[in-house]
Order: structure tokens, then sequence, then C-alpha cells
């Protein structure tokens, strides 16, 4: 007898979560998309070879977050495109005593990016995004802001798949 109650105020309790699933939440334009491929990105800096990290980046960035699986560009449902606009780095701090020396700068990449089906057109509009870090500096400011650039494409990346995922 006590069982059978504890069983029906279960299943009464649980009649309220019917409408609810766990899985990706992708936003409507997407619904059909199951498969992303993603060519190297494009890059209209001037610093080389940062295309490929960025590329690697966000193709790790899908498959921890798992609500596209990475396919070949002959059979996915979607390609991402995208291109590396801007590098750039601004001062955060001077040195004390020193206010035209900076000690940490802030660093920023952008990247534009679309979405496009195997037949070229546009899947949704086209999106930006920024990655952004800071570093401090030591003897090299090259070698510091080269060793800055994982930590803002990581953000970078980061937000380009929620954007694309969830759609925001």
């Amino acid at each position: 007898m006590k069982n059978s109650i504890t069983a029906a105020l279960a299943c009464l309790g649980l009649t309220g979560c019917l409408g609810y699933h766990i899985g990706p939440a992708k936003p409507y334009y997407l619904r059909d998309i199951h498969t992303i491929a993603i060519p190297t990105f494009t890059n209209k800096t001037l610093i080389p070879r940062v295309e490929v990290l960025v590329t690697d980046t966000v193709i790790k960035q899908f498959q921890q977050d798992g609500t596209y699986r990475i396919a070949s560009s002959e059979s996915a449902d979607a390609t991402l495109k995208g291109e590396i606009i801007r590098i750039s780095r601004s001062p955060a701090r001077s040195v004390r005593g020193n206010v035209l020396a900076t000690s940490e700068f802030n660093l920023a990449m952008r990247l534009k990016y679309r979405l496009v089906g195997p037949d070229g057109k546009p899947l949704g509009p086209s999106g930006e995004v920024v990655g952004t870090t800071s570093f401090f500096v030591g003897t090299d400011v090259t070698t510091d802001e080269r060793q800055a650039l994982p930590l803002a494409t990581e953000e970078l990346a980061n937000r380009l798949v929620t954007q694309l995922s969830e759609g925001w």
C-alpha cells in the first residue's frame, strides 16, 4: 500500500517534466544541421600562421560542445567559413614612474564568419566574434604577444561555438 502511494506520487511529480528534454538547444534556423565542415580560415592580418591556430581551436571547441559533429566538406550539412580580420593590442597599464612605457597590454582578435549550406547559400546571418586577453611585457613584446594569442583564440572559439550552438 505504502509503495503504491509513493509510486503514484512519483508519477504525478514527473508529469510536469514531459515537455522538457536534455540535449542541444540549437537555433531554429539551424535545426536540420547536424554536421559542419570547417576549412582553414583565411588570415587578413600580418601575423603568420595564426589561421591554423584559430581553426584548430574552433574545431576542438565544437568537439567539446558536441552540438554539431565535424565532417568533411563533401558529407557535411554546412560549412563554416571564417576570416581573421584583425589582431590588435592596446596598452592597459603603464610602468610606474614612466607613463610612456607599458607594462601590460590588452590583446583582441576579431573573426568574421558565415555558415553556408552545401549549395553555397548562407544558412543564417553572418557574424563577428572577438576574443580578448591581456599579457604582461617582459624583454620581448613580440614573443609575449605570440604567447598570449592562444588565450585570445580560446575565448574567440568559445564565443563562436556558443553563437552557433545556442543562438546568442
